[in-house]
């Protein structure tokens, strides 16, 4: 199923077209519209991946809910791509799949257990990407969107939103780029301002462009197979790309000046300004892998990772950027291997919100000072994919609960679902709060003396348990 592309003039390139006048509605049409609009039970504003899994899971409980997405309406963000529910916007990892010693791959799988619709969908359009879980971006929405479209408790609505309901079960979910008017109204409803920080987007370039001659296929360490594109530099050209990262011509944005970056995703030229080798330590680490034709590790190495099913596209690993587009096809066509890449995407920079959530929401997401208000996905404070996607999967689950007249505790806080729900909620002090991926500090600590080594699988040992003992009959 293709996704059909978003429309707005910067996904499309070509000015903004007058819209269509609408046809006189009839009657019939309008009654049908009203019954539409009455007959849903819960209503969930934003159609992205916290929005499309809350939605999912409150469907396949029963409830028939009215999903609203303003894309699709006329309306765009500086980010999307398309009108595609579940859109990806950044990388297409899902980063690892380690449900054994890893925080977020013990995430996928407590989501696998409770009917995730997101990890369904990313486990079915996988690709190659070693020990990680990478999709294929466009046919991951797609798929997504044709779910949800097919599921008969589901009526998506075209359709923007400035105003936050005065009642009736509503979850907002509509992530970092929430738009000015319904941002004013969620500002009045929280009686504070959300916070902000900067989101960056890394560029795709085509596979057939790559110089293959030069780079080679391998993943660090070897785990997973020869899913990463590796281009080696030596000292020089290492300290050459350096210099001319952070004399390069960037994309200034006054308006959002002393706005903070997420650690998690910061543009490559921020991380260069830290110190020569702040990026040999990060995205060019070479450490784990054997340039065949040497032998040896390289100096410093810029991965790709494939970013679809076909592999035609290939995303330069941690190179965020604000580069302006030109400095950047310059710039990166330096890097050995890709002096002649094709770029399907350039990096870009967006600008992310998100509320004061250990202040504002109670332990079940619900607004505090208007409890028919739940909240999820980014604009909450958690960060990724699968966090965000996760944090809908509970406030599906605990509306769906209310909706049936049942109380749904939080799951504990030894699980990866309830270390992270319990951080937004009230496990971070309201005034430093800041976006955090899941990770094993979330967790209350293993008791006694542990090894280091032994500590992690010991946290996903004790959380597939305490999942177990919770988790709905």
């Amino acid at each position: 199923m293709p996704v059909p592309r978003c429309g707005c003039p910067a996904a499309r390139g070509s000015a903004r077209q007058p819209p269509i006048a609408a046809p006189a509605a009839s009657p019939f049409l309008a009654a049908f519209e009203t019954f539409v609009t009455q007959s849903h039970q819960i209503h969930i504003i934003g159609g992205g991946l916290a929005g499309s899994e809350a939605a999912w899971q409150l469907a396949q409980a029963g409830f028939r809910v009215r999903l609203s997405e303003m894309r699709g309406s006329g309306d765009c963000t500086p980010a999307h791509q398309s009108d595609g529910l579940a859109e990806l916007v950044c990388s297409n990892s899902f980063r690892s799949d380690d449900a054994e010693s890893n925080a977020v791959g013990l995430l996928h799988a407590e989501m696998r257990a409770l009917g995730s619709l997101i990890m369904g969908k990313g486990d079915e359009h996988r690709v190659p990407a070693g020990s990680a879980l990478a999709v294929d971006r466009d046919g991951f929405s797609a798929g997504v969107t044709a779910a949800l479209e097919a599921h008969p408790n589901i009526t998506i609505v075209r359709e923007r939103i400035d105003t936050l309901p005065a009642d009736g079960p509503t979850i907002v979910a509509t992530g970092p780029l929430t738009a000015p008017g319904l941002a004013e109204s969620i500002g009045g409803a929280t009686g504070s301002e959300a916070l902000a920080f900067f989101d960056a987007i890394a560029p795709i370039v085509h596979f057939d462009s790559v110089d293959m001659d030069v780079a080679w296929m391998a993943a660090r360490w070897d785990k997973g197979g020869k899913d990463y594109i590796n281009c080696p530099m030596d000292k020089d050209q290492y300290l050459a790309f350096h210099a001319a990262l952070l004399a390069g011509e960037k994309t200034e944005y006054r308006e959002w000046e002393n706005v903070p970056y997420f650690e998690g995703c910061m543009p490559i030229e921020v991380m260069a300004e830290r110190g020569v080798d702040t990026l040999r330590y990060g995205p060019m680490k070479p450490v784990g892998l054997d340039n065949p034709r040497t032998g040896r590790w390289p100096y410093a190495v810029v991965q790709l990772r494939q970013d679809n099913a076909q592999g035609t596209l290939w995303n330069i690993v941690g190179f965020q950027t604000k580069l302006k587009h030109a400095e950047q096809v310059r710039l990166f066509r330096t890097i050995p291997g890709l002096e002649n890449a094709e770029f399907a995407r350039l990096g870009g920079l967006h600008r992310n919100t998100f509320i004061r959530s250990p202040e504002l929401l109670d332990p079940t997401l619900r607004l505090k000072a208007h409890p028919h208000l739940r909240f999820a996905g980014q604009i909450t404070g958690c960060e990724g994919y699968v966090e965000s996607a996760a944090i809908g999967l509970m406030a599906g689950r605990f509306a769906a609960a209310e909706l049936a007249g049942k109380d749904l505790p939080p799951p504990p806080p030894e699980t990866a679902l309830g270390a992270l729900l319990g951080h937004i909620t009230g496990g971070a002090e309201a005034e430093t709060y800041q976006p955090m991926n899941v990770n094993f500090g979330l967790f209350p600590p293993i008791e006694g003396r542990t090894k280091k080594a032994d500590r992690k699988k010991m946290y996903t040992t004790r959380a597939r348990a305490a999942l177990a003992e919770w988790m709905p009959a």
